[in-house]
């Protein structure tokens, strides 16, 4: 007799192989989730803060970078006591939303304000942090008004 197909056996050891590569990958995919969601929210606030120096320079004028709410940052022209600037990306109060508040926090050093050339006055420090393992992310201004991630 010629009889095709698997024994019961044989899909048991499968199913036993195919649960432990299952758990020992799990965490790390777990921690990659958590450390790209960082990245990925630590470059949209370099974006933002970007978008504060471009206006600063097409309007020639101040911009004041400021955190807004815990994981939102508010543009100011004229200055930190200036008008808040509304446009694409902004809601109802002028707050430029990054990231999920329940999963990530935002601090500051103070605020940084853009000159009409661009440079930063004073440079600062945003930085980003995942209560969940402690994991962070800065998000540093120059002086020459650079933005960067770290």
């Amino acid at each position: 007799m010629n009889a095709r197909g698997f024994t019961l056996a044989e899909l048991v050891v499968i199913l036993a192989i195919a649960g432990v590569l299952a758990a020992l990958v799990a965490p790390t995919l777990s921690s990659y989730a958590r450390t790209s969601a960082l990245q990925a929210a630590a470059r949209e606030l370099a974006t933002s803060i970007n978008l504060g120096r471009q206006i600063a320079i097409s309007q020639n004028t101040t911009v004041c970078v400021e955190v807004a709410t815990v994981m939102s940052i508010r543009l100011r022209t004229g200055g930190c006591g200036g008008t808040i600037w509304t446009g694409p990306g902004t809601d109802g109060s002028g707050a430029i939303r990054i990231s999920d508040p329940s999963a990530l926090h935002l601090s500051t050093t103070g605020n940084v304000v853009f000159t009409s050339l661009g440079a930063a006055s004073p440079a600062g420090t945003y930085t980003l942090t995942n209560p969940v393992n402690n994991g962070t992310r800065t998000v540093v201004v120059a002086a020459t008004g650079r933005v960067s991630v770290r």
